[in-house]
């Protein structure tokens, strides 16, 4: 059975998508990006800046769901400039505690807004 997840704490989907996806025990968190759920405004300013605003947008989601980073089994980082992976690497490392989610970090031409970073996770919820 699947089920929508979402959070007044996180921005509006940007088209016609959840938030997030409750498949059985898994939790799939659409691409956030570092968007100010107050303002509905990128956050502009560092990919370390960037970066922490996209996975708090990230936690309210799974906090919506009940869960936490510490379920988290895998995640993507999309990157607007890979040069960036080290900086966004030293925000990322704070969220996650071993066993840290398996990841892929990929370059991508253009991320919605014109953001920095864009990041999905999946969660384990059983």
């Amino acid at each position: 059975m699947l089920s929508a997840v979402s959070s007044e704490s996180a921005p509006k989907a940007l088209g016609p998508y959840s938030q997030a996806i409750r498949a059985g025990q898994f939790l799939f968190v659409s691409g956030q990006v570092p968007i100010d759920p107050a303002t509905g405004e990128l956050v502009s300013g560092s990919i370390a800046e960037q970066t922490r605003r996209a996975f708090q947008n990230v936690e309210e989601i799974l906090a919506a769901a009940g869960a936490s980073f510490q379920q988290v089994v895998r995640t993507t980082v999309y990157l607007a400039d890979l040069s960036d992976f080290a900086a966004m690497n030293e925000v990322y490392a704070t969220f996650f505690t071993p066993p840290q989610p398996a990841r892929s970090t990929i370059q991508a031409a253009r991320l919605p807004r014109d953001a920095k970073i864009e990041v999905d996770v999946i969660a384990f919820l059983g």
